[in-house]
């Protein structure tokens, strides 16, 4: 059984991304922890800038985050109510956000963190905003971000971006076959800034690592030109070749961030409709 940690504000947003992750492992057994924190800012309280006491906090952030998280439950009864593949439990905290999430991840075993992500059109933050890249690139935990216009399709087509530079723990790559064999996909393993023939040594070993591991399934290779924008070259990738999913290993964060995080443009769309699947050693 997976275990599960959903973030959620109580937005649509995350409400979308919920009923993602349902619909993704709809045949699974999981259990669902269905997180919110609450972001206490004392210098907010009117008659003191000292931290608000326990029963402050009980009051006007905690009763009303368990009230939300009902009605969520019941939400989630209505539209989902044959499933009993999925058990759901509730969770409140309040403080750093980060810390919270680091804490239950450790506590309730997870295996994977699924949360909301807005897109970019009219920001001026990173992609994937804040709190999405922290969890992301902070707490050890793989995670499945779903943007906010992404609907549930059976991920036919995964994009999975590699620099070839894989550690030796081939087992980080189990999630990837795990989703391979469960949705019968294609995998297209995607490398931006040689082309095949110019791989190194050590490349070329990761690359036959991958033939080995990803036998059974159906995979391909493709190479994009670095001398464009990287961005741009993934869009264009991302369309031609109806992708549905991309999946990342989290380690080279470097190139990671240089795929997710470096764009501010509004060209880009493929980030608001794209879920993103990021694993964690």
């Amino acid at each position: 059984m997976k275990n599960i940690l959903f973030l959620t504000d109580f937005s649509e947003n995350s409400w979308n991304a919920l009923t993602f992750g349902l619909d993704f492992f709809a045949d699974s057994e999981c259990s669902f922890y269905l997180l919110h924190v609450s972001n206490i800012n004392p210098f907010k309280q009117t008659s003191s800038t000292s931290k608000p006491n326990q029963e402050t906090v009980e009051n006007v952030y905690i009763k009303p985050a368990k009230k939300q998280l009902r009605a969520v439950l019941k939400r989630i009864t209505k539209e989902y109510p044959h499933n009993n593949n999925h058990r759901f439990y509730t969770l409140t905290d309040y403080g750093f956000f980060i810390e919270s999430v680091r804490k239950h991840v450790f506590e309730k075993n997870i295996d994977l963190i699924i949360m909301g992500t807005q897109g970019v059109s009219g920001l001026k933050e990173y992609i994937l905003g804040s709190n999405t890249g922290n969890i992301i690139t902070k707490v050890k935990c793989s995670t499945l971000v779903v943007p906010e216009h992404a609907t549930y399709l059976k991920p036919k087509e995964i994009a999975f971006p590699t620099d070839f530079a894989l550690s030796n723990d081939i087992r980080i790559l189990q999630p990837i076959a795990d989703i391979l064999s469960t949705k019968n996909s294609n995998l297209k393993i995607l490398h931006i800034g040689y082309k095949e023939d110019q791989l190194n040594v050590g490349q070329k070993a990761c690359k036959e690592l991958f033939d080995d591991f990803f036998e059974e399934f159906s995979h391909s290779y493709h190479f994009l030109n670095s001398n464009k924008q990287v961005e741009d070259g993934i869009q264009y990738f991302i369309e031609c070749n109806h992708i549905d999913m991309m999946i990342m290993v989290a380690k080279n964060l470097n190139y990671f961030q240089q795929i997710l995080f470096h764009s501010k443009t509004e060209r880009i769309s493929y980030h608001t409709t794209i879920p993103f699947y990021v694993i964690h050693e």
